[in-house]
């Protein structure tokens, strides 16, 4: 039998009648921190029936320590031993056993979110953002690709929190897969909730392409990111070249920021506490260089700045060094921001300034309390850096990650009062006070381009073919072209930018993982480039197109 039957009957079988052998532990992989205790003893036994209802009875004794073990060493129940062992990425879509080409798109789709080079923690099922989870294990996952693999165009598969509910008759145009994640309500519960509900098996944060599937790498953000950094700029009426643009987080979608530095033509710092990321998105030409000296830092940077350069730049460590070192050493910074995960602070998303990765990996697992009290002291920290640089002529933006909540909820000073200096909370009192620092949306995103309906207009070529993403590229740069000399002149700008942007995408080398592209459209130009590939597919010039969307269109919000 060869590979290709192998990996059909895997995908078909689902879980297995016979278990496979237990998987080592790989150390080479970049795994998601040690969650921290949280259930009762009653809690861990729950979480277990929870775990062991996918399998046989007859391999629960078997099971049982096993998944005992991984809650009490990691937090959660992954299930290591069902990773399957073919390679994970993005097939071409002939490659998927299936009645449906839909469901065998969607198979294509969940792949590339696993795939290691897309995904933050592939065995611990998180494509992005610490915790945004595409399954809770690895048994929903074999599931969820056996039941793909069998339905028909009459059939919906129904989801919930990584999940399979089963297959449901439906119709030929109702939705192959219907998903849902978390339901969890903010208002009237802690994050401790939900914690407490992931462990127990119950619920995952999806966040907006991971448990929805359509996660194209950092590719997804670029994009918007060039164009914010872009209209930043314009923003403060400065041109990009030799400008300096100062940010965190190259782990998930923030691995995004320096390729969209260079795309925008500035110089990028952009700091990382996980080395394990900054090298792979070195090594997939995502940022162009690795420094983890702050003073060789800033003579590298004054260098560049003499010269403007368009470089970016990796910091391996802490971003509040950066800011304070840039303040010592009189660095101007142009534009600043942060996307680190702070929507998941306690929990790996944010790592606090004076501890290395690995111990403030163990602490957030075995003292929680102190790893929070620390993370508050570093947010303080880091406001009270950036402050000093915006009174120096720097334009920050929160990127919608809850930086300014988090600094605000940890006692920074994120407020102005009546005079014009920066305070924080208990110093204002005024619980309905706005931050100091605007949000990319309310500030870049939201007025040009968002109120213009313009948002991110996604597509994969479903052969794998980069030939195929070659051809969707003239097409849409022809139909945008086309479009361009009708529209308004209040969109002209956009339309430009847009154009630029993919005529320049094959150069700028955008592709992790699928063949896939992004491309901010308005209503129009989407159902026109939609249309378009219609007949380039009709006419066998290219191979099926799978299209999405993320939550960066028009309805988009800072922290959804």
């Amino acid at each position: 039998m060869n590979t290709v039957l192998n990996f059909e009957a895997e995908i078909q079988t689902g879980i297995p009648n016979e278990l496979p052998p237990q998987k080592a532990f790989d150390a080479n992989v970049n795994h998601a921190p040690i969650r921290k205790k949280i259930l009762t003893s009653e809690e861990e036994k729950l979480a277990l029936r929870n775990a062991l209802r996918y399998f046989d009875k007859k391999h629960h004794a078997e099971l049982l320590p096993e998944f005992k073990e991984e809650l009490a060493e990691y937090g959660r129940i992954y299930m290591y031993r069902l990773r399957p062992d073919y390679e994970m990425y993005a097939r071409p879509i002939d490659a998927y056993p299936g009645k449906s080409l839909e469901a065998k798109a969607i198979m294509l789709m969940i792949q590339n979110n696993l795939d290691p080079a897309v995904a933050q923690h592939p065995h611990e099922l998180i494509t992005y953002g610490g915790n945004g989870g595409v399954f809770q294990n690895w048994a929903q996952y074999l599931l969820t690709m056996q039941y793909l693999s069998e339905m028909t165009d009459d059939q919906t598969l129904a989801m919930y929190s990584g999940h399979p509910m089963g297959l449901f008759p439906s119709h030929q145009n109702a939705p192959r897969v219907v998903v849902t994640n978390g339901m969890v309500i903010p208002n009237y519960s802690k994050p401790d909730d939900w914690e407490k509900f992931n462990a127990l098996g119950v619920s995952q944060y999806g966040q907006m392409t991971a448990g929805s599937f359509m996660y194209i790498g950092p590719q997804g953000i670029v994009h918007g990111t060039t164009i914010t950094v872009l209209n930043a700029f314009r923003k403060i009426n400065k041109s990009p070249e030799g400008g300096l643009f100062v940010t965190a987080g190259l782990g998930g979608m923030s691995g995004a920021q320096p390729k969209a530095g260079n795309i925008a033509g500035c110089i990028t710092v952009c700091a990382e506490v996980n080395t394990k990321a900054t090298k792979t998105r070195h090594e997939q030409g995502w940022v162009d260089e690795i420094i983890n000296n702050p003073d060789e830092l800033a003579e590298r940077v004054k260098l560049a700045k003499a010269n403007k350069e368009v470089v970016s730049i990796a910091y391996d460590g802490n971003i509040i060094d950066v800011w304070e070192k840039f303040d010592a050493e009189q660095i101007h910074i142009d534009l600043g921001s942060d996307q680190t995960s702070l929507h998941n602070p306690w929990a790996g998303g944010y790592y606090p300034a004076g501890y290395s990765y690995e111990e403030s990996n163990k602490m957030m697992s075995s003292e929680p309390e102190k790893f929070k009290e620390i993370v508050q002291q570093s947010l303080r920290r880091h406001a009270d850096a950036i402050n000093l640089h915006t009174q120096k002529g720097t334009y920050f933006f929160d990127y919608g990650n809850a930086f300014l909540l988090e600094a605000s909820r940890a006692g920074a000073k994120v407020f102005k009062n009546q005079k014009g200096n920066l305070v924080n909370s208990k110093e204002l009192q005024n619980p309905n006070a706005e931050f100091a620092y605007s949000s990319y949306v309310q500030d870049i995103m939201g007025p040009m381009c968002f109120d213009y309906g313009f948002g991110p207009f996604r597509w994969v070529c479903a052969s794998g073919n980069p030939e195929d993403l070659a051809k969707t590229d003239a097409i849409a740069t022809q139909v945008l072209e086309e479009l361009k000399k009708e529209a308004p002149a209040e969109i002209q700008q956009q339309m430009a930018d847009n154009i630029k942007w993919i005529k320049g995408a094959k150069a700028n080398k955008l592709v992790v993982g699928s063949q896939a592209r992004i491309l901010y459209a308005d209503a129009i130009g989407r159902m026109k480039i939609a249309e378009a590939f219609n007949k380039a597919i009709a006419n066998a010039e290219i191979g099926p197109v799978i299209l999405g969307r993320d939550h960066h269109d028009v309805s988009g919000t800072d922290s959804p």
